[in-house]
């Protein structure tokens, strides 16, 4: 499991972005992704999966 915070996300949208905190990577998150309801700025645990372009954040829950 990867530690980051949420940078952005818009609920009416269904995604954002997530910011690693060990390497400051940011990873795309869709709606689609999420355990738990997330907010800018929240403390989360995920996990990466290869999308359509590039790595995105999967089975985001909150930290």
């Amino acid at each position: 499991m990867n530690n980051g915070t949420v940078k952005f996300f818009n609920e009416t949208k269904g995604y954002g972005f997530i910011k690693e905190d060990d390497s400051n990577n940011e990873y795309f998150v869709h709606a689609t992704g999420l355990i738990d309801e997330i907010r800018d700025n929240d403390e989360v645990t995920f996990e990466l999966q290869e999308g359509k372009k590039g790595l995105n954040a999967v089975n985001v829950k909150l930290a």
